[in-house]
């Protein structure tokens, strides 16, 4: 009979149980993860104790979930969920029971979970696996198929099928053919959930392996289309010309720039930002003919541009990411790499032109822009650029480290001198901001005029009309 080792704390949470008279078991994901032979962080628990019992079995409890029969119970350092066996009937809103009984069997409470591989439960005190469902069957088969009817379940909750798809992606599982064909089918269901319910699923698909799994499942059961049209609308928007640049259409490129920043374990703005740094190409594309041999002028060949892609996708990734309720200070993180992330440095750029691309960027967001770039760049041919492109972001990391160095003028702040020497010297109103603004423009080129002398003698040259 199988089993699974059980944490020292949940042995000694079990004798508490115990000694009041009620049983309780590990369930869900722990378990799963456990008979995965992987590390299971986050323990769940059930038990025939009503909530009210719970609270007066250990001493620091929080009212989570109450009225679904869930608290959490603070014990030796750990937050524990603990849930009453429970049955729910009569769903609405494809979400919420009409009602919630307290007096079911473990087998009953299993039975109502969403997938088999999530409804196995452990004993506290031996370990041994209670499995009603063969979930371990299909954990060695790698499936994912709900416990009963898919529709019935999914029915009770539209967020289950989007779950499904997120397992499919964190575990690298196969959707079982039924479960499969009933996402298909209640698909129409699934935006009664809240849409911070699918941000945290779709943030959780971001953060996987190789998230591309997710998008593309999302893709073909039409659910990206209901969340998400903008990327949806990137599907077969041919990017490929005579040039050879590119070798997928838009969407492919995104979903292949996306899985390098998950190869990279790059951050989620990066995630997102590579996800979403070419939506708004649809919206300019267009197609010409031009001779790219110089010899050969008449013979002329296919050019496909997206002039100004960057300012669409910076439109519509603040729309949907603003539509998903992510953080603003996380959408202005992502936005801002996406304006960004077409970086065409060469080496004949002289130093004020780093100068001009640090001071356009920004010092902060350096790391990440180039994290993204390098997203881009792989995702043209769908694997990692060679040494040619790291040689040349070598040195151009280089030459920006040389600007950093010199400590010159990277921002209006950086100046020697500030808007009260100008009060100083005369001058009044909005003529002192477009003083400072070409001051510092001057500074950018010439690092060396940066001292208050020159300064203020530039500004007399510039506005000596403007004076008093």
């Amino acid at each position: 009979m199988a089993s699974i080792a059980i944490p020292k704390e949940l042995q000694k949470m079990n004798r508490f149980f115990e000694e009041a008279g009620f049983e309780a078991y590990l369930v869900g994901g722990a378990v799963r993860d456990s008979l995965r032979g992987d590390f299971a962080s986050d323990w769940d628990l059930a038990t025939n104790a009503r909530p009210e019992d719970v609270m007066k079995i250990f001493k620091k409890v929080i009212p989570t979930g109450i009225d679904h029969g869930t608290v959490t119970v603070h014990f030796m350092g750990r937050h524990i969920e603990v849930t009453t066996f429970r049955t729910e009937t009569d769903y609405r809103d494809s979400r919420h029971p009409s009602s919630v009984q307290f007096n079911a069997s473990l087998g009953e409470d299993l039975s109502r979970r969403d997938f088999t591989i999530n409804a196995i439960a452990a004993n506290l005190k031996t370990g041994r696996i209670i499995d009603p469902f063969n979930g371990q069957a299909d954990i060695k088969n790698r499936c994912i198929q709900t416990v009963g009817n898919p529709i019935e379940r999914f029915t009770e909750d539209a967020l289950r099928p989007i779950r499904a798809i997120r397992f499919s992606s964190q575990l690298s599982y196969e959707i079982s053919p039924g479960t499969y064909d009933a996402i298909k089918k209640v698909k129409n269901t699934i935006p009664n959930i809240s849409i911070e319910r699918f941000r945290d699923e779709f943030q959780r698909m971001l953060m996987t392996a190789k998230p591309s799994i997710a998008l593309r499942l999302l893709e073909d059961t039409g659910i990206l289309a209901l969340f998400i049209p903008e990327l949806a609308a990137c599907r077969n928007v041919n990017q490929i010309d005579d040039r050879g640049y590119h070798v997928f259409d838009v969407l492919d490129h995104l979903y292949h720039a996306l899985d390098a920043s998950a190869e990279e374990a790059f951050s989620l703005s990066v995630r997102l930002a590579a996800l979403f740094h070419d939506i708004g190409k649809p919206d300019v594309r267009k197609e010409s003919l031009k001779s790219l041999d110089p010899k050969r002028p008449a013979k002329l060949s296919t050019i496909v541009s997206f002039h100004n892609h960057e300012k669409a996708s910076v439109e519509k990734t603040r729309t949907l990411l603003q539509r998903l309720r992510f953080p603003n200070k996380l959408i202005q993180e992502v936005c801002h790499l996406i304006q960004h992330h077409m970086i065409s440095y060469e080496s004949a750029w002289s130093d004020a032109a780093v100068r001009r691309f640090v001071v356009r960027v920004g010092v902060e967001p350096l790391e990440k822009l180039f994290e993204l770039h390098l997203c881009d760049s792989w995702a043209t041919k769908g694997e990692k650029p060679g040494e040619l492109y790291f040689s040349v972001i070598r040195e151009f990391r280089e030459r920006i480290e040389k600007v950093l160095d010199e400590n010159t003028a990277l921002s209006l702040q950086d100046l020697a001198i500030n808007g009260s020497d100008l009060l100083q010297e005369g001058y009044k109103g909005k003529i002192i901001g477009e003083i400072l603004n070409d001051l510092f423009s001057s500074v950018t080129e010439n690092p060396s005029v940066n001292t208050k002398a020159l300064l203020l003698q530039r500004a007399k040259e510039l506005y000596k009309k403007e004076l008093f």
